[in-house]
């Protein structure tokens, strides 16, 4: 059997140009693109150090499609699999997905929104690693869906060994999801996580054994599944509630509750404007 390598999927970009003037090469962008690009030419006066980082990830791109190749190319980059490969590759997808370069746009606006530790969406992009394997995911799938699916793996396998997180190329996962810190976070080829959803780090959503078909857990939108917390099955947690953290849930979950413990067990009932992804209240 021939193994799969990333070059031959793409051929190699040329290497970047180098840009001289930050101010005077920056992108005219909209909405939160704008606002990191901003960030980042302000940045790039501030730290010298940073400033052909800045230059060549965000300062020199000319749309979001561009900007965000460049960035997961550069931190999936390895010698097996080189940046001038993977950019293109990112690019081209994302160029034609507008939803995905959306839902991207609603992951960042959620980290800005609910991590009292991130700045702006200019260190969520270039820092996170949660984020950074959310958007690889997004493009596995992608992947996925087009039925190159040995390419699929190859790319969420790489991802799994640089981020330390496992995401199945054919799991569902919604927009402004957080992956919060992210270390250690499985999910399983069946899982949804439908929109607005917060994960935080060893949460595995996951299978009971050796079960074939839909396996896995369906987290409805506005849950927040505290660390450690284990959700294995076909089982669904509802809408707006909360797994606390280390908790093992085996059993469905109705919507606008609290659950806790091993086995996890109903702790308590949710008001029913409560909001646990956007709260991040991670006491039970």
């Amino acid at each position: 059997m021939t193994s799969l390598t990333f070059a031959s999927l793409q051929p190699p970009a040329p290497p970047p140009r180098r840009i001289e003037g930050a101010a005077s090469h920056r992108p005219a962008l909209d909405g939160i693109w704008g606002q990191v690009c901003e960030a980042a030419a302000r940045l790039a006066v501030r730290e010298p150090l940073l400033r052909p980082t800045l230059d060549e990830l965000v300062l020199s791109r000319r749309s979001p499609a561009a900007l965000i190749a460049a960035v997961l190319a550069r931190r999936l980059g390895a010698r097996d699999i080189h940046p001038a490969v993977l950019r293109p590759l990112f690019e081209d997808i994302l160029a034609t997905r507008p939803d995905i370069v959306a839902s991207i746009a609603a992951d960042l606006q959620a980290i800005v929104q609910r991590d009292p530790a991130c700045p702006d969406a200019l260190h969520a992009l270039l820092n996170l690693k949660g984020f950074h394997a959310l958007q690889t995911y997004r493009i596995a799938h992608s992947l996925w869906r087009a039925e190159r699916k040995e390419a699929a793996f190859a790319l969420s396998s790489h991802a799994a060994m640089v981020f330390a997180i496992d995401i199945h190329p054919a799991a569902r996962l919604g927009s402004g999801v957080m992956l919060d810190h992210g270390t250690g976070i499985v999910i399983g080829e069946t899982a949804v996580v439908d929109d607005n959803v917060s994960i935080l780090q060893n949460v595995t959503l996951g299978g009971t054994g050796k079960e074939h078909g839909d396996r896995h857990p369906k987290i409805r939108s506005g849950v927040m599944l505290g660390a450690g917390a284990k959700i294995l099955g076909n089982i669904e947690i509802g809408a707006m509630s909360k797994v606390a953290a280390g908790s093992v849930v085996l059993h469905d979950v109705p919507a606008h509750c609290t659950v806790a413990g091993i086995p996890a067990r109903i702790v308590r009932y949710q008001q029913v404007d409560s909001r646990p992804a956007f709260e991040m209240d991670q006491m039970p």
